[in-house]
C-alpha cells in the first residue's frame, strides 16, 4: 500500500503530522478520525524508483538474535532512566557495532520522527523483529509499560537462544557420527574393497556370498558414484523444496517430534518455548485468546502451532484452558495439573512459568544423557559394519589358507 505525508489537528486542536500507510487517502482520512486526528492535508508520497538495484554485498553483516537481545536491554535501560525513546535510539544507533542493525534502528528513529508509533516501525523489519515482539512492544505502548516489555522480551530471547543452542549440541554429535560413518563406507567402497576384489580374482575360486554382496556392492558405488552425488544432491533439493510449503513443513516438524532420541528433545524444548512466550503474554495484559494467537506464532514447529490453534479455538467457544490442552494431546500429566492448579487459583501465567522452567531443565538433562544413549547404538552399528567388513574380505583368505595347509 502507498504512503502518505498527512497534516492535521489533534482533539486539543495541536497540529500534527506524519506518514500513514493507507488504500487510499479516503481510507488514511477515516484512520486519522479514529485517532481523533482532523485531516486538513493529505498527499500521496513520490513513489520511489523502482530499478532493480544490482549491488551484491556479499559481506554485509546480518542481523543476529543477539543483537536484538542486546537492543532490548538496552531500551529497557534506558526507558526506565526517562530517556525518551528517539534519544535513547540516536544513543543505541551510534554505539551499536553491527552496521546492519544500526541501520535498522536509523530507519525506526526516522519513522518514529514522522508520526509512527514504535511498534508500528518495528513492523517495517519482520526479518529482525518477530510478530511476537512487535505486538509485545505493542501491548507496552497500550498499557504505559513499554519498559517493562522490554525487559522480559529480553529474557525471553535470551530464553529462546538457549533453548536453539540446546537442540543444536544435542544433534551436533549423532549428525557428526551419521556423516562420519557415511564417509567411511564411500572410502571402504570406493577404494579398499576394489584393491582386495584384485587380489580375489587371481584366487580362481568361488567366493562367499557375503564377500560376493560386497564386491557388488563396491562394484555399484564404483559404477554408479557420480548418479548417486546427482540422486543426493536433487533429493535434498526436492527435500528443501518440499518442507518449505506448508503441508510439507507440517509433516516435516510432526515427523521430527516422532524420531527416537532428539524427537523428546526437540518436543520438550518446543513445549518449553510455549509454556515461556504463553507466561509472558499473560503477565503483560494480553487476553487468552490473543496471547495463544501470538504464542502459536512462535513455536517454530508447525504441528505444535496447530494444536496452539485448537486450543485458541476451543477457549473461543467457552472451553476451559485444562480442556483444550488435555485436547491437544502435547502435554503430559503433570503439566495439566499445574494448568489445572493455575486456572483454579488465576495464577496461571507464574504456573506457565513454572511449566518452562520444568521443561528446561527435562532438555537439559536429556542432552547430558545423550550421549549414553547413542553410543550403544553406534557401537552395535559400527560392530555390524566392521563384522561384514571383516568377513566379506577374510573369509576367502581364510578358505585358501586351508586349502594350502590340506594340500600340504
Amino acid at each position: 500500500m502507498p504512503f502518505f505525508n498527512y497534516k492535521g489537528r489533534d482533539s486539543n486542536g495541536a497540529l500534527v503530522q506524519g506518514v500513514l500507510e493507507g488504500q487510499d487517502s479516503s481510507a488514511l482520512a477515516s484512520q486519522l478520525f479514529s485517532r481523533s486526528i482532523t485531516p486538513i492535508e493529505i498527499q500521496a508520497q513520490a513513489t520511489p524508483s523502482t530499478a532493480p538495484n544490482i549491488s551484491i554485498k556479499l559481506f554485509e553483516e546480518k542481523v543476529e538474535t543477539i543483537d536484538v537481545m542486546l537492543f532490548s536491554r538496552q531500551m529497557y535501560t534506558l526507558l526506565k532512566a526517562g530517556i525518551p525513546i528517539l534519544q535513547a535510539l540516536n544513543g543505541l544507533q551510534a554505539s551499536t557495532q553491527n552496521k546492519a542493525f544500526a541501520d535498522v534502528i536509523g530507519d525506526i528513529r526516522e519513522n518514529l520522527g514522522s508520526g509512527r508509533e514504535l511498534s508500528s516501525a518495528l513492523a517495517q523489519h519482520p526479518k529482525v523483529f518477530s510478530n511476537f515482539y512487535v505486538n509485545m512492544v505493542r501491548v507496552g505502548e497500550t498499557t504505559g509499560m513499554l519498559d517493562t516489555i522490554f525487559l522480559r522480551l529480553f529474557d525471553h530471547l535470551e530464553f529462546e537462544r538457549f533453548m536453539r543452542d540446546q537442540i543444536k549440541s544435542a544433534l551436533r554429535y549423532p549428525v557428526f557420527v551419521v556423516i562420519a560413518m557415511a564417509i567411511a563406507i564411500v572410502v571402504v567402497n570406493l577404494f579398499v574393497v576394489p584393491a582386495f576384489a584384485k587380489v580375489f580374482q587371481s584366487f580362481g575360486a568361488e567366493l562367499p556370498i557375503l564377500t560376493r554382496g560386497l564386491l557388488n556392492f563396491s562394484r555399484f558405488m564404483v559404477a554408479a558414484w557420480p548418479f548417486l552425488v546427482v540422486a543426493i544432491v536433487g533429493g535434498t533439493f526436492l527435500f528443501r523444496s518440499y518442507i518449505a510449503t506448508s503441508a510439507g513443513k507440517f509433516n516435516w516438524d510432526s515427523f521430527k517430534l516422532k524420531t527416537p532420541l532428539a524427537g523428546k528433545i526437540i518436543h520438550k524444548a518446543t513445549m518449553a518455548r510455549f509454556a515461556r512466550s504463553f507466561a509472558l503474554a499473560s503477565k503483560s495484559g494480553v487476553p487468552i485468546t490473543s496471547g495463544l494467537k501470538l504464542v502459536a506464532q512462535t513455536a517454530d514447529n508447525d504441528y505444535i502451532s496447530s494444536k496452539i490453534e485448537q486450543m485458541r479455538e476451543g477457549v473461543e467457544r467457552g472451553e476451559s484452558i485444562l480442556r483444550t490442552a488435555s485436547n491437544s494431546g502435547v502435554f503430559n500429566p503433570i503439566v495439566l495439573q499445574m494448568i489445572a492448579v493455575g486456572e483454579e487459583s488465576g495464577a496461571l501465567d507464574d504456573l506457565m512459568q513454572e511449566v518452562a522452567d520444568m521443561y528446561q531443565r527435562d532438555v537439559e538433562y536429556e542432552i547430558k544423557t545423550l550421549g549414553a544413549q547413542i553410543e550403544p547404538i553406534l557401537i552395535v552399528f559400527l560392530g555390524v559394519m566392521v563384522l561384514i567388513l571383516a568377513l566379506g574380505i577374510f573369509l576367502p583368505i581364510w578358505d585358501l589358507g586351508n586349502i594350502a595347509l590340506h594340500k600340504n
